[in-house]
């Protein structure tokens, strides 16, 4: 079916990959019944089926990009596109019907049974794992089913030990996490002791810094009288008559009173010569 839908890029592009998927699948339906070999058309149909899945997701990106412009494009151009799109998920459909089908004729008629072969071996590939039941005895196959039931416990079991170890990890996890969140908050509870004492410290530092400037003050002014006392005696000393000196109260007595002074003591040895 050819397209003359008028199209965006997009929506071209995956148009012709579309198309050539489906003439991919066309070809490759064709070889399977030329193919003798049962692993070998099994191994056809597996890239038949992938080739679909390929084109089921186009298909999805092709109804979404539609959905995206169906605002700009008008209805008439709307329903044919639409219709493209139906086109190809009927097509698509149709071969999945013929896979189907043929799968359905490989285990029928050759009777394939998978077995899983991989014990011994790292990575096995599937035409190792292919065997035919005509070609096993019935204990066999019981022994191929229990085997596999037994991978299948062990399996169970590592996952079992792998989720218990990441129980006790996250355990121990959440263990440390909260170990550590009670010691940020000692550590937040200690540097607020700290700040308040570096604050407290800085205004006792600024009460003695206030204390050491006043005393030194005192100090000062008391060195100054000091200096000066020892300036008047110094003075008195070395210039006893000096009147200013003299003059300064504390230092030199009043001169009325040292005449009294004098008088007293004339008085004082007069008398004693006349009682001698």
């Amino acid at each position: 079916m050819a397209s003359d839908v008028p199209m965006s890029p997009e929506l071209e592009q995956i148009d012709g990959e579309v198309q050539d998927i489906f003439r991919a699948l066309q070809n490759g339906f064709q070889k399977m019944d030329k193919i003798k070999d049962s692993n070998r058309q099994a191994k056809q149909l597996e890239d038949l089926t992938a080739k679909m899945k390929e084109c089921k997701r186009l298909i999805k990106e092709f109804d979404r990009i539609l959905k995206d412009e169906e605002s700009n494009n008008p209805p008439e151009v709307h329903k044919q596109l639409n219709d493209r799109k139906q086109y190809m998920i009927k097509e698509l459909n149709s071969y999945v019907t013929l896979r189907k089908t043929y799968q359905s004729s490989l285990v029928n008629n050759k009777n394939v049974v998978l077995v899983d072969m991989g014990a011994g071996s790292s990575e096995p590939t599937a035409e190792d794992n292919i065997q035919m039941a005509s070609d096993m005895t019935n204990q066999q196959l019981m022994d191929a089913g229990r085997e596999q039931m037994t991978q299948t416990d062990q399996a169970i079991d590592r996952s079992k030990m792998v989720v218990a170890q990441t129980i006790e990890v996250g355990t121990q996890t959440a263990s440390a996490l909260n170990q550590q969140t009670e010691q940020m908050k000692r550590i937040g509870n200690e540097l607020d002791t700290v700040h308040f004492s570096l604050k407290k410290a800085s205004q006792l530092v600024k009460e003695i810094g206030r204390q050491v400037a006043t005393d030194k003050c005192i100090m000062a002014l008391l060195f100054l009288i000091v200096c000066g006392v020892i300036a008047i005696i110094v003075v008195k000393i070395v210039n006893p008559h000096n009147k200013n000196i003299r003059d300064i109260p504390g230092l030199a007595p009043p001169a009325q009173n040292f005449q009294i002074s004098n008088r007293r003591l004339l008085s004082v040895e007069i008398f004693r010569g006349m009682e001698s």
